[in-house]
Formats: structure tokens, C-alpha cells, sequence
């Protein structure tokens, strides 16, 4: 895929957000040394954790050259790191692992929580959470249409960027030998928009770029039309003519 755009994630950054203040309000640490935002975006949620421990060392990784450089300058005095998940080790001291919606882009994510778990120190925590809207119509439409158009063959595997996410005790059976407390929970938001097109743009900003970085200019422009009107079709405007994106979210903390 093309490179995140940190512009087009801000678009919606209060609603982006409101995942990691409720994710943070379950991490029961008091002074964390360190603490580490995986996959940290442009930092918003790395500005969380600067406010909850002004005296931590707080850091953020990501892949992402234009979120690593929004990041850099919202939060001029941390340190924030390219690298990749998959092969990054937490740094000693490490008390506080992070990561608000990364995981489920990740291969095998399940294998990467035990290993970074297994890297913290004894009550370090590790706190994730991961969109589960995979069959809400957001993301049901990307995959209709894209099976649907002229351009079948080039997204054929675009579905695939991310994996359905495990049943809930997977992760339990997964991470529970490796810690001394686990709390899990699903949460709904109800995001209230201006209209179908604000859906688009939400997704634009992340779950639609596998099935539109691989078009061309024309192909990408169609595929956004019949995408909006097949969400138009299944988010049907409220009274007041606003929508409602309706998203599910899946929350663990694990403490070692």
C-alpha cells in the first residue's frame, strides 16, 4: 500500500481517539519507566500517555514516514521511531506497551502479543486495541464491490491485508500463561456523521486503502462512487439527515 496519510486519519480525530482514552483508563499503572505507543499515528494517543505520566520516558514507533513526521512535530520532545512490529524488541525498562488499532493489520498478531509480553518486565502491561468491524457494512461494501467491478482481479487479494480477528479465547489462551491478570471486553461506538460520504472519508483514511492504492486515477474515482452509493443504500440517514457508523472494537489489557 501507499503511505498512511495522517492528514486524511486526523479528519476524525476526536472519534479515532476515544478507543485509547478508554483503553488507558484500564491501565493501572503508576509510574511507568518507559512506555511505548505502537504504531503510533500522528500521536494522538501518544499525547495521552505524555499527560497521564509527565515523568515517563514515552516513546512511539510506527511504519509510516508522514505519521512518524506529524508525530515529531505534535510532540516535539519524544522520541518517535520507524519499525516495523514484527521485529522490533521493547527497550529495557520497558513497563507500558501500547498500541491503539495496529494489531489487526499485523500478520499473525496473535505470535507477536505473546512475544512482546513475554518481553516485559514482571506487572509491565501490555494494553491493545483492535477495530472488529470486518462485517459491519463499512467493510462488507469494499469487498462487494471490489468483487463486483472491472477491477476484480487487481484486488483480488485485498481483502486479505487484514485478518478476521481471532474468537475471544484465542487471545485468553494465547496471553493468560504468560501474565497474572487479563481483562478483555468488546465495545460499540456509534459514530454520528454528516452523511455517506463522511463514512468514505473515515475509511479512506484507513480501511480502504488496500482495495484503492492498487488503482489507477480513473478506476479509483469509480470504485469510490459505487462504494458511497452502496453505503448510502445501508446507513440510511437519520432524521436530521446525519449517519451513524456503527464500530466494534475489541479491547485487552495483560498484566505480567
Amino acid at each position: 500500500m501507499a503511505d498512511w496519510s495522517a492528514q486524511q486519519y486526523l479528519k476524525f480525530e476526536d472519534e479515532r481517539t476515544r478507543p485509547s482514552h478508554d483503553l488507558l483508563a484500564q491501565v493501572r499503572l503508576t509510574a511507568p519507566r518507559k512506555a511505548v505507543d505502537i504504531g503510533c499515528g500522528p500521536g494522538n494517543s501518544t499525547e495521552l500517555l505524555v499527560q497521564r505520566w509527565p515523568q515517563a520516558e514515552i516513546m512511539g514507533i510506527d511504519t509510516s514516514a508522514d505519521m512518524l513526521r506529524q508525530a515529531r512535530e505534535r510532540l516535539p520532545a519524544q522520541t518517535f521511531t520507524e519499525a516495523n512490529i514484527a521485529h522490533w524488541v521493547p527497550p529495557a525498562n520497558t513497563d507500558l506497551l501500547f498500541a491503539n488499532a495496529i494489531f489487526q493489520w499485523v500478520p499473525d498478531h496473535l505470535r507477536q502479543l505473546q512475544r512482546l509480553l513475554g518481553a516485559l518486565p514482571s506487572g509491565g502491561v501490555l494494553a491493545v486495541q483492535m477495530p472488529d468491524n470486518l462485517d459491519e457494512p463499512s467493510h462488507v461494501m469494499m469487498r462487494e464491490v471490489a468483487h463486483a467491478g472491472p477491477w476484480r482481479q487487481t484486488l483480488a487479494d485485498a481483502a486479505r491485508a487484514r485478518d478476521v480477528l481471532p474468537k475471544l479465547g484465542a487471545y485468553y489462551d494465547a496471553l493468560r500463561p504468560l501474565c497474572q491478570r487479563i481483562d478483555m471486553w468488546h465495545t460499540i461506538y456509534n459514530h454520528v456523521l454528516a452523511d455517506a460520504a463522511a463514512i468514505v472519508e473515515w475509511v479512506k483514511g484507513t480501511g480502504l486503502k488496500p482495495f484503492v492504492d492498487p488503482l489507477g486515477p480513473a478506476d479509483r474515482k469509480e470504485f469510490v462512487r459505487e462504494y458511497t452509493a452502496r453505503i448510502a443504500a445501508a446507513d440510511p440517514a437519520q432524521v436530521d439527515g446525519k449517519v451513524i457508523l456503527r464500530f466494534p472494537r475489541f479491547f485487552v489489557v495483560a498484566v505480567k
